[in-house]
């Protein structure tokens, strides 16, 4: 019986460490520097950002997702720093992460600049054995306690940009830490994840501006997953838009900025089998912009 407990552990550890980790985001284009540290600086503002994602409303124990973010350039506009909080909670399973980050952005042409990023730090993998039903009540693997194991983190990525174009890429999770839990040896592990993102500002009318961009991810053995999609921006105050996420849901997004402060909201349809289940998904993101007041209005949208 404790070995069959044990198993089920790592068939947990395992589920989670072999396939796409790392959670979604509706909003990818409006809060991108969480997925590529290259991204810190690159604009003429600290700005911080928080991310709330209710995946699958209706399901039990369905993904929730917080991440809480900070990121802005150095007074010389030369290099980037910040950092970023995250929680991921699966049902009896949580990631926790805090990761640090520090880029460095070189002066392509009058107009493009070239970033490398890197960032670090750590990461909680824990279960929850109270919300674990057990056939053995007194198995010791799988106790009423929460078991956790801490691992190192690392990421890395470029990012090519101006006030038109953007063009990036990221490897989250390097380092392919190992994930044990007690005293028995796994094969767990996390696992290294490819991004890749492109967007294009082009300029309608005065006021108007349309936004197509593009995310495409992978983590092996998963299949490649991409984000297709655009946003329409108003006098870069107001904007709506969509997007299509294969093997899993069509998104709608809204949003506004308010003097320094961000207001945005996605909702994803679901396409997969679990739209007989589910109601769909909620994102909610909330940012606020730190900027000198003698500072021009940047002319690239706030995103």
């Amino acid at each position: 019986m404790i070995k069959r407990k044990l198993l089920y552990l790592l068939v947990l550890v395992t589920t989670a460490a072999g396939a796409q980790q790392l959670p979604h985001f509706s909003q990818y284009m409006i809060n991108d520097y969480v997925m590529n540290p290259a991204i810190g600086g690159s604009r003429d503002y600290v700005e911080g950002k928080s991310n709330n994602r209710y995946q699958w409303v209706g399901i039990t124990d369905a993904p929730r997702t917080y991440v809480l973010s900070l990121q802005g350039p150095t007074k010389n506009r030369k290099m980037g720093i910040g950092g970023y909080l995250y929680t991921d909670i699966t049902g009896p399973t949580r990631r926790t992460g805090v990761d640090l980050s520090y880029s460095y952005h070189i002066k392509v042409s009058e107009k493009i600049k070239l970033s490398f990023g890197v960032a670090g730090g750590l990461l909680q993998f824990a279960v929850d054995g109270s919300k674990i039903n057990l056939r053995d009540e007194g198995d010791f693997a799988l106790s009423n306690g929460l078991q956790s194991v801490i691992v190192p983190d690392f990421s890395a990525g470029f990012y090519l940009y101006s006030e038109k174009f953007y063009v990036g890429a990221s490897a989250p999770q390097m380092l392919r830490s190992r994930l044990q839990f007690f005293d028995y040896p796994t094969s767990s592990r996390l696992s290294e994840h490819y991004y890749a993102m492109a967007g294009y500002h082009l300029k309608i009318t005065e006021d108007f501006e349309f936004e197509p961009s593009a995310l495409v991810k992978f983590v092996n053995p998963a299949p490649v997953q991409y984000d297709i999609g655009g946003r329409f921006n108003y006098k870069q105050r107001v904007w709506i838009g969509g997007a299509y996420r294969n093997l899993d849901a069509f998104t709608g997004l809204v949003g506004f900025t308010w003097k320094n402060l961000l207001f945005g909201y996605s909702y994803d349809f679901t396409t997969s089998n679990l739209k007989n289940y589910s109601t769909g998904t909620h994102e909610v993101m909330i940012g606020v912009k730190f900027a000198k007041k003698e500072q021009p209005e940047p002319s690239a949208s706030f995103n």
